[in-house]
């Protein structure tokens, strides 16, 4: 474990980086100041992280710097979503009535708590997500979109695994000076639970962190509990790590 901690800090320390800002979705929060715009680019970039990285960032700017004009907050509360074309594409298989039904939740929460942060104040993170999915659809005619995972087994389905909001998660509450923004300050880094993507379920079976096959919920807790073990602070840290060696495909699994 010793020799895995050290490889893998230094894998972490080499992809936490400015470059990675470019290529990431992350890049869309670093665009603003105000703490609630920073957070609904955080949910909103986070929730059409999927598919080509290219994509993903085109379908970004559409929704930020287009649709909202670059004031994300104020278009949400002016109400002016309601006005658009619900059968218009922005990303793959979200459409504009996804984005009306988020900025719809979205401002019904600003109301009544003024930042998402405090839905996240709770036990564990996927307490927070089981809140932020109750309250979106509360005023959604009490539907849940497909878009926001849902963290708790039901009607046969395992609980998911949340990556995209773990991912938004991570650069909320992680300040590291470099990627993470680190905006949050009541929800402790010790607190998250790692983005588990196909890249990063890869490399953890590879590395022997994960013995589950099924990329759920459960998987997520036991690699981030093995993370913990490497740095109980932060264990999401090593999601630099775990991304970009199964991006990469280097040498690293040869030096262990």
């Amino acid at each position: 474990m010793e020799r895995l901690k050290q490889l893998l800090d230094e894998k972490a320390a080499q992809y936490n980086c400015k470059d990675f800002i470019k290529d990431d979705p992350v890049q869309f929060p670093h665009q603003f100041c105000d703490k609630r715009d920073i957070e609904i680019a955080a949910l909103l970039s986070s929730v059409i992280a999927w598919g080509n990285r290219k994509m993903i960032i085109n379908s970004g700017k559409k929704m930020l710097f287009g649709i909202m004009e670059g004031k994300p907050y104020d278009y949400i509360m002016s109400g002016r979503f309601h006005s658009l074309c619900s059968t218009d594409n922005i990303h793959r298989t979200f459409f504009v009535r996804d984005f009306v039904y988020l900025c719809n939740g979205l401002q019904n929460i600003y109301k009544k708590y003024g930042s998402m942060e405090p839905l996240f104040m709770q036990d564990d993170v996927w307490e927070g997500i089981s809140l932020l999915r109750t309250e979106l659809s509360a005023v959604n005619e009490n539907v849940f979109t497909k878009h926001i995972s849902n963290p708790v087994a039901a009607k046969g389905k395992p609980a998911s695994a949340c990556k995209r909001l773990h991912m938004m998660l991570r650069w909320l509450c992680r300040k590291d000076g470099i990627v993470d923004l680190g905006i949050w300050h009541d929800v402790h880094p010790s607190k998250l639970m790692i983005p588990l993507d196909v890249h990063v379920a890869r490399t953890g079976r590879l590395l022997g962190l994960i013995t589950r096959t099924q990329n759920d919920r459960k998987t997520v807790e036991e690699l981030t509990a093995q993370l913990r073990l490497l740095c109980p602070e932060d264990p999401v840290r090593y999601d630099f790590a775990l991304f970009g060696v199964g991006v990469a495909g280097d040498e690293f699994f040869k030096q262990l």
